[in-house]
């Protein structure tokens, strides 16, 4: 694994720009996501820079003027990190180190950070430490500009070249290594999955810190690790389940997030393997989330681009507890926004018309509980007769928490 610098609350800015594709309202809904990754890889944030660009530019993604406003500020306020909310270029991020002398992150990199921190099992230790590698392969010309700035490119082409190289060729070899590592873990995972006999698996899909976890504890009654940071889990997740008298095996998976970047969709692509190969996805929305529909999007792409997007699903929508509104008074005649609907208005837009069986829960209070769990009884119930027609342990639903509550 790459060495991780142990954070304690390094002082962060973050500089994002206004594009043709990405407006000032989209901006900033990306800056508070990049605000709470910043958090929970263990940074507090001090300022956020945006700048308005036809597009990015190639050299240094922002203007030269904003680098200077940027680089003033950082020394002035004693800012150890500047985090951008794209992904650099490995020639951008190198001339933004030269111009601004301070250690610079992209998004991608942010993200690497928080996996490195929080991969537990050493399957998933593998998997971040693949996809750090496959970021760092093209950006090791960084690490020279020290010896440029001392000596000047002259005289040093030669040894400078020779190292790059062999550390190219030392990083290849890992790459290659850790790739048959988990192809191996692989099949082990593949031959566990076809080993788990004749019971119907679901997955709770959704994004990152919507409750999956939680959901995951309350229902199978077992301790998952659940904070509200983002990514608390990466490990794939694996619990027996009984609703009423019908058992089934129900996995917790890695969040989706938008601007994902690839090296981590391809080296977790056995964490998906877990919901590609579900019998039943269960997507978990934070209603709570000013921005879910957009979190809801996100995660039908990345269904898609897995090819899991035509599985049986169940739509729970959670954190009623936390959703609040702002309501308008009647004599109010300015045009409504989403922050003015209720609940229950929402309830009557497109939720209502969604092919997919829906519920309003609290993870955390347990509301409305039973209506869910009477749901995913029936679909589950519905696969598994498809699938062995003759069961004799399947009856007529009954809610069994208290029964289960009395032998505990």
């Amino acid at each position: 694994m790459l060495d991780k610098k142990q954070h304690n609350y390094e002082r962060a800015v973050l500089v994002g720009v206004i594009t043709q594709n990405q407006d000032e309202d989209k901006l900033t809904e990306y800056m508070d996501e990049l605000e709470f990754l910043a958090f929970t890889a263990g940074a507090t944030v001090q300022k956020r820079f945006t700048q308005k660009l036809t597009q990015p530019d190639s050299k240094t993604f922002i203007g030269s003027g904003k680098a200077q406003e940027i680089k003033e500020y950082v020394k002035e306020n004693e800012i150890g990190t500047i985090i951008f909310d794209d992904e650099l270029s490995p020639s951008q991020l190198k001339n933004l180190e030269r111009e601004i002398e301070v250690k610079i992150l992209d998004r991608t990199n942010l993200i690497l950070d928080i996996f490195a921190q929080r991969a537990q099992t050493s399957y998933a230790r593998t998997q971040v430490e693949l996809a750090q590698y496959q970021y760092l392969l093209p950006r090791l010309t960084r690490m020279w500009t020290h010896l440029e700035r001392q000596k000047g490119g002259i005289g040093m082409r030669g040894p400078g070249e020779t190292e790059i190289e062999t550390d190219r060729r030392i990083i290849r070899d890992r790459i290659s290594l850790l790739k048959d590592k988990l192809k191996t873990i692989d099949r082990q995972m593949a031959t566990q999955r076809n080993n788990r006999g004749k019971v119907v698996r679901a997955a709770l899909v959704g994004y990152t810190n919507v409750g999956k976890s939680t959901l995951m504890n309350a229902l199978s009654k077992s301790e998952v690790f659940a904070e509200n940071k983002l990514f608390a889990t990466l490990d794939t997740t694996v619990r027996k389940v009984v609703i009423g008298n019908l058992p089934f095996l129900l996995t917790d998976t890695v969040g989706f997030i938008r601007k994902l970047p690839t090296q981590l969709v391809e080296s977790f692509k056995s964490t998906l393997d877990e919901v590609r190969e579900a019998d039943l996805l269960i997507h978990v929305v934070d209603i709570s989330h000013e921005s879910f529909e957009d979190q809801v999007e996100s995660v039908n792409q990345t269904l898609m681009e897995i090819n899991a997007h035509q599985k049986p699903m169940i739509m729970v929508f959670n954190k009623i507890d936390d959703f609040s509104y702002d309501k308008k008074d009647d004599d109010d005649l300015t045009p409504s926004t989403k922050k003015n609907v209720s609940l229950e208005e929402w309830k009557k837009t497109w939720m209502a018309k969604s092919k997919y069986p829906t519920v309003f829960i609290s993870a955390l209070t347990k509301e409305n509980f039973p209506e869910m769990k009477k749901m995913i009884y029936d679909e589950v119930m519905k696969i598994h007769i498809s699938r062995f027609p003759y069961n004799d342990f399947l009856f007529e639903y009954f809610d069994n928490d208290e029964e289960e509550e009395n032998n505990d």
